[in-house]
């Protein structure tokens, strides 16, 4: 009964209409930005540590933390090796990017906007990550930024604390070219497999992170200078030590 109903999926018109999509007119696979923009360096991925890990235990020993030493900073190449983990690009192909987490058709939609308040060498403020060339693009510093991103969490205890906020916003033309109306399906689960690439990640590094999932949409969309529609904010998490 199954594998009929996905049959019948397969020929649905809306299908055919994402699919028919693939090769023309495809969106960039990161967000432009100025030629004057101020990029910050990271660690390079190819000197990033090797970290020798117990994958069971650390399966089993993986948990959220609400709480973050306000005096420890994170070090640029411990937030290189998280942003490396969760969003790095493998290979750029033409249809897609092959990163170090899987995303529905390799489309990887998210684009991953952070604030950083504690990182050694960072001044604190709103900044882009750029995969393709593994760098920061620094949004912005205004006084006022850290209010406009972190009140708007509902466990705003952890965002007012911790050194770093992630927050994943989904671009959504990246998807819908492919796929159509399934699109929003399919970035809501390309942010679950990234948010858990942090968590592992982060657990191997004794970072510890906890998922942001309840946050004002509107507003939090707003401040970011997003519509809504076309880009929006999906998830969020923060850490620290």
């Amino acid at each position: 009964m199954m594998g009929q109903a996905r049959l019948d999926y397969m020929k649905d018109s809306a299908w055919k209409r994402g699919t028919a999509k693939k090769i023309d007119n495809l969106p960039p696979f990161e967000l432009p930005y100025a030629k004057d923009a101020v990029l910050i360096d990271l660690v390079d991925p190819d000197v990033l540590p090797d970290a020798q890990v117990n994958f069971l235990e650390m399966i089993e020993v993986r948990s959220t933390l609400r709480q973050y030493d306000d005096t420890k900073e994170l070090s640029n190449k411990e937030l290189s090796y998280l942003l490396w983990c969760t969003q790095g690009v493998k290979m750029v192909m033409q249809t897609k990017t092959i990163r170090n987490v899987p995303s529905a058709g390799g489309r990887n939609a998210l684009e991953t906007f952070l604030y950083i308040r504690r990182v050694e060498g960072i001044k604190p403020g709103l900044y882009r990550f750029l995969p393709l060339e593994h760098k920061l693009l620094l949004v912005s510093d205004a006084e006022d930024i850290e209010e406009k991103i972190c009140s708007q969490f509902s466990t705003i205890g952890v965002a007012n604390n911790a050194a770093v906020v992630f927050l994943w916003t989904a671009v959504y033309e990246r998807m819908d070219c492919m796929f159509g109306e399934r699109a929003y399906r399919y970035i809501y689960l390309d942010a679950g497999h990234v948010c858990q690439n942090l968590y592992l990640a982060a657990q191997t590094m004794h970072i510890k992170v906890c998922a942001l999932g309840a946050f004002d949409d509107e507003v939090l969309n707003q401040n970011l200078g997003f519509d809504g529609e076309n880009q929006f904010v999906v998830y969020g998490a923060g850490i620290g030590k």
